[in-house]
């Protein structure tokens, strides 16, 4: 069953040419793993960047409900075919919002045109261990990965550099719905991406433990696994570079 999604304009206005739509990791709100590199991202882009919320994050209302990667994709690809009014579309999601972009790219018809997968693999982590991770927070509820996740989430000494931004993130997981955050860890225990019918690219922090670079399209240098919210300006140029070189291919003669 599809979720009810939460959208939040995080850059750029509804006059914009173009829109891009950015996803979240678990456990984060868009609008903190986002919104300074949205705002790069809607200059170098002259975008309108709208992000997306988990079930119990941000601006998503809790579900009690399975749901599946798939049935998130669905509902933000029809969501964003109302919004985008036949602009030309772009995406790009970190972690479990990278694997929304895995299936976003397998499905026909739009509305985006170039996806970007950042921190995200085709199969993230094993089946085990997510349904170990959900059991464990709807006992104890989300707080008890925060420590986990401070580990998992920046590159060595961010933490320390910028105490806010970090302190921010974590904050925020721990008030994440337990249920929903549950429900998001078996979607991800499932999830398997296809092949894909629209160009994909693959972002990964040269520091991230959660999806190792090797095979990455590109390293993000000096980043872990949120790299939107870890070095902002420079992950919104280079995936503005990226979704550019995806919609006007090279051609050699």
């Amino acid at each position: 069953m599809a979720p009810e999604l939460g959208l939040t304009r995080l850059a750029g206005s509804g006059s914009s040419e173009r829109l891009t739509v950015v996803g979240p990791s678990l456990g984060t709100p868009v609008a903190l793993l986002w919104r300074e590199c949205a705002q790069a991202l809607a200059r170098e882009l002259d975008s309108e960047v709208i992000g997306w919320d988990l079930p119990g994050h941000g601006a998503s209302p809790p579900t009690a409900g399975p749901f599946t990667v798939r049935d998130v994709a669905g509902e933000l690809q029809r969501r964003v075919t109302e919004l985008g009014r036949g602009r030309p579309a772009a995406y790009a999601g970190v972690s479990f919002g990278g694997a929304v972009g895995f299936e976003l790219a397998a499905g026909h018809g739009g509305p985006f045109d170039a996806v970007v997968c950042i921190g995200a693999a085709r199969r993230i982590g094993l089946p085990a261990m997510w349904h170990e991770r959900a059991a464990l927070v709807r006992t104890r509820g989300t707080p008890v990965v925060v420590e986990g996740s401070a580990q998992r989430w920046f590159a060595p000494g961010f933490a320390g550099r910028r105490p806010q931004v970090a302190g921010a993130l974590l904050t925020a997981l721990a008030g994440t719905d337990r249920e929903s955050y549950a429900r998001a860890c078996e979607a991800l225990a499932e999830f398997e991406g296809g092949r894909s019918a629209t160009p994909v690219r693959v972002l990964v922090g040269e520091h991230d433990v959660v999806v190792p670079p090797d095979g990455a399209d590109r390293v993000l240098a000096g980043c872990g696994h949120l790299p939107p919210a870890e070095d902002p300006v420079a992950v919104a140029r280079v995936v503005a570079e990226v979704l550019e070189e995806m919609r006007c291919p090279t051609t050699t003669a």
